[in-house]
């Protein structure tokens, strides 16, 4: 039974990374704005959010430091995109190379340091509870903060006129600059916050997650929360179940190894890309459902002139 608290404290754990990130990316495309960079940025984010807690002792620094990487890298994409009308999926490409390369660079001297140890978190009373204790309220603060985010988000999106105009400039960004609204900047806004985002659950990988710094070490998560946005029809609440169930298939491989089962370690390790492939492939076999749910905007340019 232990076992099992573990899993599912390991599944909230592993879930918390790809619903930050998800919903990062999540603002960007209800903007119009498709980022294929989230990788690149959470490794910039998880290096400096690493190597600020290094210097600084501080996890809270170490946030603020991957998040300000992300924001950064974001911006940087957001103007060649939204003014210069680069291409947005060539760009978030190049972005998420740059990324890797130059988190690799940076990094070299940070693969032997060690941080502070963890401090425990527990909920008082509640984390005393048998079973349930260890598996719901024994994470860390930020892993509740994620939920709490993810229904603001919900609230916001569709129940604030500051949430109606970014869906609109998502949906009609020539409607929406015909009635006077800053489409571009909107769009800026919406991109830097997703990459701040991103760069959170970067940080939160090398800070909390696994607390190292290793080369590549976001290894893939960028892009299953990628998926995770058309997984989940871009609504924050399938986003957050969808990052869950990706996080219980990334646990999993390692609960299994653990009650001795004997599978090839090579094809535990390959399930959650395998569980990405399956449930876009099974979400791809009705495109009308996407089509409903779907920025009607995203991914293409913006001419205020045309």
């Amino acid at each position: 039974m232990d076992s099992y608290a573990l899993l599912i404290a390991a599944t909230l754990n592993a879930g918390t990374v790809l619903a930050i990130a998800s919903l990062g990316l999540l603002i960007n495309e209800k903007a119009g704005i498709v980022n294929l960079g989230a990788e690149g940025m959470m490794l910039c984010a998880a290096i400096a959010g690493f190597a600020t807690v290094v210097h600084t002792g501080s996890d809270t620094m170490g946030f603020l430091a991957g998040m300000a990487a992300g924001a950064l890298m974001a911006a940087l994409f957001g103007a060649l995109v939204i003014w210069l009308n680069t291409n947005q999926y060539a760009t978030g490409l190049a972005l998420s190379l740059f990324g890797a390369g130059f988190s690799a660079f940076a990094g070299i001297r940070y693969v032997q340091e060690k941080i502070p140890e963890r401090p425990s978190f527990a909920l008082p009373v509640l984390s005393d509870m048998p079973f349930v204790g260890p598996a719901l309220f024994r994470q860390h603060p930020l892993v509740y903060l994620t939920i709490v985010f993810a229904l603001a988000l919900i609230w916001f999106f569709y129940r604030t006129r500051s949430g109606l105009i970014l869906r609109s400039v998502g949906e009609s960004p020539e409607s929406a600059h015909a009635l006077g609204y800053p489409v571009r900047w909107i769009r800026l806004g919406a991109v830097v916050l997703g990459g701040a985002l991103c760069g959170l659950a970067g940080a939160y990988i090398s800070i909390v997650y696994t607390p190292l710094w290793v080369e590549g070490m976001v290894s893939g998560k960028g892009w299953i929360a990628l998926a995770l946005t058309t997984f989940a029809t871009w609504r924050p609440a399938r986003v957050l179940l969808g990052a869950y169930l990706f996080g219980g298939v990334t646990m999993l491989q390692f609960h299994l190894q653990g009650i001795g089962v004997e599978l090839p370690s090579q094809f535990l390790s390959m399930l959650p890309y395998l569980a990405t492939i399956v449930v876009l492939a099974l979400i791809s076999r009705n495109p009308r459902w996407i089509r409903i749910n779907m920025p009607l905007a995203i991914g293409k340019p913006f001419y205020p002139g045309s």
